[in-house]
């Protein structure tokens, strides 16, 4: 199959396809490297944002009314009250838990990034070269089945660690208290819920692989679109052409603009996944949260966070296809 890529691809996107799959297919240690590079950086810069839009989309929120500070309030009296914004968020933590709160949950998230990438992205590669061979090559069904297929894999993997984290960020404790930490999280879970505890919110994950499918669908086509525009522009030249800085810059641009289109049309998933996996929950399973919500709430409760979210997804997400695409490259001479 091989053997007859260069009469379906443009040199340059050829190449590029090959360093990738090579890399995946024979340095899984590498791979894991790579992911570190670009997970690891993001995830410590976008934390704080990360801590507010989970308070944020959980059912427990501290609201002001006139000014006045109520205490926290769940279910069905929060539909009369706005809940507070990205900043007012903030602030309340500032005030009542110090800065080192806005951190919370970072342990867990650090130990998670490399794995989790890397088995979505080596799950991804083998499975869209495998369904090249079956499907019209690097179609959208292909890119499209080997996304849903990478995050089902990743999910069911790493579950677990995303559930100590979203408990870690939703532990709420006054300056000066000691935080509660990864192992007595961990503990706490299993003591209360079993192992069964570990996988709240799995559903609502697995919902937000469509998500996942609609940002590489979108992003495949838009590095190709690049890729052949690049190539018709150097025809003429003999020698295939180098990346430079531009090229990289329209990495991140397809990134950014993926992941904003498919976040926005898929982000109930997250607010349903934090509801689900709150201690204590009254959330037993994914539609249940998906009607209950905006009968208490209205509507807009699905999308609580959104905002932050994207100011935390889209940059994160394009330092790390960037971060990716450019070692790969320099690896591969």
């Amino acid at each position: 199959m091989r053997q007859n890529e260069s009469e379906r691809y443009p040199s340059s996107s050829v190449c590029w396809r090959e360093t990738w799959l090579e890399h995946l297919r024979y340095g899984s240690v590498g791979t894991l490297t790579l992911y570190r590079c670009g997970g690891t950086v993001g995830a410590i810069l976008t934390c704080p944002l990360e801590v507010v839009k989970t308070r944020l989309q959980s059912s427990h929120i501290t609201l002001y009314v006139s000014g006045v500070q109520l205490s926290t309030v769940n279910g069905p009296s929060v539909a009369r009250m706005s809940p507070p914004g990205p900043l007012h968020c903030l602030k309340l933590i500032l005030e009542k838990e110090g800065a080192r709160s806005l951190f919370r949950g970072l342990g867990p998230n650090l130990v998670g990034v490399a794995p989790s990438r890397a088995i979505y992205f080596a799950a991804y590669s083998s499975t869209k070269e495998r369904l090249n061979g079956v499907f019209q090559p690097d179609s959208t069904q292909v890119h499209m089945v080997s996304a849903g297929l990478a995050g089902f894999t990743a999910i069911t993997a790493t579950n677990p660690i995303w559930l100590i984290k979203t408990r870690m960020q939703l532990d709420s404790r006054n300056r000066g208290e000691k935080p509660m930490n990864a192992f007595e999280c961990l503990r706490r879970v299993y003591q209360t819920e079993g192992l069964r505890g570990f996988y709240r919110g799995m559903s609502a994950s697995y919902a937000g692989i469509s998500e996942t499918v609609i940002h590489f669908v979108i992003y495949e086509s838009i590095k190709r679109r690049l890729l052949e525009a690049k190539a018709a522009q150097h025809m003429d030249e003999e020698e295939e052409t180098s990346k430079d800085a531009s090229d990289f810059v329209g990495m991140m641009l397809a990134a950014a603009t993926s992941k904003t289109c498919a976040t926005s049309i898929a982000y109930p998933h997250e607010v349903i996944r934090t509801r689900l996996r709150e201690e204590g929950t009254k959330y037993r399973s994914f539609f249940q949260t998906l009607t209950t919500v905006p009968k208490e709430e209205g509507y807009r409760a699905l999308y609580r966070g959104l905002t932050t979210h994207l100011v935390r997804q889209i940059p994160n997400t394009a330092i790390m296809m960037c971060t990716y695409e450019l070692v790969v490259y320099m690896l591969n001479g």
